[in-house]
């Protein structure tokens, strides 16, 4: 047997040589394309596959087939792909398909847009039926565009076939996109030409470029400028978390870090296998400043940042996308409901934090429908006719101008008052307002806005059991938050109130600690600017809150205590005295329940309040004040 296994082999080995010898102009190339279940690694299967080929930049015989699956077709896929789960019951199999398109891989170069996925399928196909993959020299229309259109950045079949001026009928079915590739191929072909003359040459024009290394050499542990450097003394460095902060010999701040281990972390700046910043030519004094924890870290990091403005340090923070908030600023006429990466700077109401960008969108436009408040940008256009929304009645049209600021305030504070309480109630109060309003509408034999009401709230109960977070307003809970070392018994203290650090630091002794809460408690109430819904942030201290929800949410068991109402010393005492590093075990206090706000329906305002009618009640006066 090894002589025919050789013999087999090598007549491979010689059909491929030939073929990569052969000239681009003259070369059969087979453009195909496949669709998939979507499922990844060995579930993925094969539920369609077109091919079309391409001689001489002309399209000739196309061919297509449907491929049965051995488990069953997701409804999002079905929808994506138009190909249904009966479609792919009635098709042939594997064995009836492959050997055809085996067929015409044979002495043909194969082409696909982004082609690994698609050899990867075939592949797979292939050895779930026995049969061997000829493994065809393979020609990426994505890589091609990124080699021959330098200046198309989306490289999408479709953006390329745009780019093109290519007419894209029909996607997401194989041998539509099978025929859009052969276009885009047959259109970028004289370009092809003109830069390889074989087909070798064209696999080597489209290889990912790397750099080049001779052998016998190494590269440089630090470039040239760096081989004299002084080096620098971190042996009186701690193992602790802190920051810590390089400067020139003037004592000019280069760089700040942090790190729960200052003397690794500052080490591995000048480690050989680390690629040395411009400002590490310039490093000649290594200082630091120690914390009780990461979160302490991260809080001086920030602060230090802002202060000194080292040069080294281009980013300050990195955010992490997935965290949204609702907020509202309430420096603006008639203030929105609105989703954003960051806290309400200045005076507003910041909701969150939450995971889920899209659960949090439709939450705002569900809470704007029911409340009537305008679901248009900041900038408030003037109209002569009322919205879509505002014929519908889902909003009070404050862009006609008769709108009573008033009216439309009482309503806002309305909305953001179900999330006011700290008892973690938010969603339950939303629910029992949509159910008392549909209660109130089947009463006065209001039966579609009744319907309407029980649709919405089977919507917002589906919305609230998925989103995740925080679903509370930042000010609303003042808390003490203590965040452990990750090795020792010690932590820091952070006083949240009025959704800002007020004060943080080591955990001081029990006399001190009780000092601490209540100037922080009154420094909230001084800053809450006589509002019960509101709290002033200043906006240098966003990043500074986002931070701190961001590193709460991803260290659940950190110990908080609710500081409404405050608690007193023997309570601040036991608090303090659970606190584990963070390798063991925390102890969190229980969080102490608010009553629920209650949401009273205004009167008196230019417009009726009630939900079920947004024009003007015949009778009514404006009455602003001021």
């Amino acid at each position: 047997m090894q002589p025919a296994m050789h013999a087999v082999r090598s007549c491979r080995y010689h059909d491929t040589v030939e073929l990569l010898e052969q000239l681009v102009a003259t070369t059969e190339f087979l453009v195909l394309d496949t669709e998939t279940n979507g499922l990844p690694g060995d579930q993925c299967e094969l539920t369609e596959v077109g091919t079309v080929l391409v001689g001489g930049g002309e399209l000739h015989d196309r061919f297509s087939s449907l491929v049965s699956t051995r488990l069953p077709l997701r409804r999002g896929i079905q929808r994506f792909t138009g190909i249904t789960q009966a479609m792919v019951d009635g098709a042939p199999g594997l064995e009836q398909v492959m050997p055809a398109v085996c067929e015409q891989l044979a002495g043909r170069v194969m082409v696909a847009h982004n082609a690994p996925f698609d050899r990867r399928v075939l592949r797979q196909a292939f050895d779930r039926i026995g049969l061997e993959w000829p493994d065809p020299p393979t020609v990426c229309t994505a890589a091609l565009a990124r080699a021959l259109l330098p200046l198309q950045r989306r490289r999408g079949l479709g953006a390329v076939a745009d780019a093109l001026g290519i007419e894209v009928h029909d996607a997401h079915r194989a041998l539509a996109d099978a025929e859009t590739c052969a276009q885009v191929l047959c259109a970028l072909f004289p370009r092809l030409c003109a830069n390889a003359v074989t087909v070798a040459d064209a696999l080597a024009l489209l290889a990912p470029k790397r750099r080049a290394r001779r052998r016998g050499t190494t590269p440089p542990r630090y470039p040239a400028h760096l081989v004299n450097r002084p080096e620098l003394d971190f042996d009186e460095l701690p193992k602790d978390p802190g920051v810590y902060l390089f400067r020139d010999a003037g004592g000019r701040t280069l760089y700040v870090g942090k790190s729960i281990s200052i003397r690794s972390r500052a080490k591995a700046h000048f480690a050989p296998s680390s690629i040395p910043a411009d400002w590490t030519a310039h490093a000649r004094i290594v200082d630091y400043r120690s914390t009780r924890s990461e979160l302490g870290a991260l809080v001086l990091e920030n602060r230090l940042i802002k202060e000194l403005r080292p040069p080294g340090n281009t980013r300050l923070i990195r955010q992490d996308d997935r965290l949204v908030y609702i907020r509202c600023r309430l420096d603006i006429p008639f203030p929105i409901l609105e989703v954003a990466a960051e806290p309400a700077p200045g005076l507003g109401v910041t909701i969150g934090p939450l995971h889920g960008r899209r659960l949090a969108q439709e939450l705002v436009e569900q809470l704007d429908s029911l409340f009537g408040l305008r679901h248009c940008g900041r900038r408030l256009p003037q109209r002569e006719h009322p919205s879509a929304y505002g014929q519908m009645g889902r909003c009070l049209s404050p862009c006609l101008g008769d709108l009573d600021p008033n009216l439309y305030r009482r309503r806002l504070d309305a909305a953001l008052a179900l999330f006011a309480g700290a008892d973690g109630r938010a969603g339950e109060r939303l629910l029992a307002h949509v159910d008392a309003q549909m209660r109130a509408a089947a009463a006065e034999r209001q039966y579609e806005r009744a319907a309407w009401l029980r649709r919405r709230g089977r919507r917002l109960n589906a919305i609230l059991e998925r989103l995740e977070g925080v679903l509370e307003a930042t000010h609303s809970r003042p808390r003490l938050v203590l965040a452990p070392h990750p090795t020792d018994s010690t932590a820091d203290a952070f006083w949240v109130v009025g959704g800002r650090v007020r004060d943080w630091g080591p955990v001081p002794d029990p006399e001190a600690l009780s000092d601490r809460t209540k100037i922080a408690l009154m420094r909230g109430r001084a800053g809450a600017r006589g509002h019960e819904l509101t709290a002033h942030l200043p906006p240098d201290e966003v990043d500074e809150m986002r931070i701190l929800a961001s590193w709460l949410a991803s260290h659940p068991e950190t110990p908080q205590l609710e500081l409404d109402p405050e608690p007193d010393d023997a309570a601040l005492r036991v608090f303090v005295s659970g606190v584990q590093p963070l390798n063991g075990s925390s102890t969190t206090s229980a969080v102490v329940p608010l009553s629920p706000t209650e949401t009273v329906v205004p009167t008196g305002a230019s417009r009726r309040t009630s939900p079920s009618a947004i024009e003007p009640k015949v009778g009514e006066q404006a009455t602003l004040v001021i």
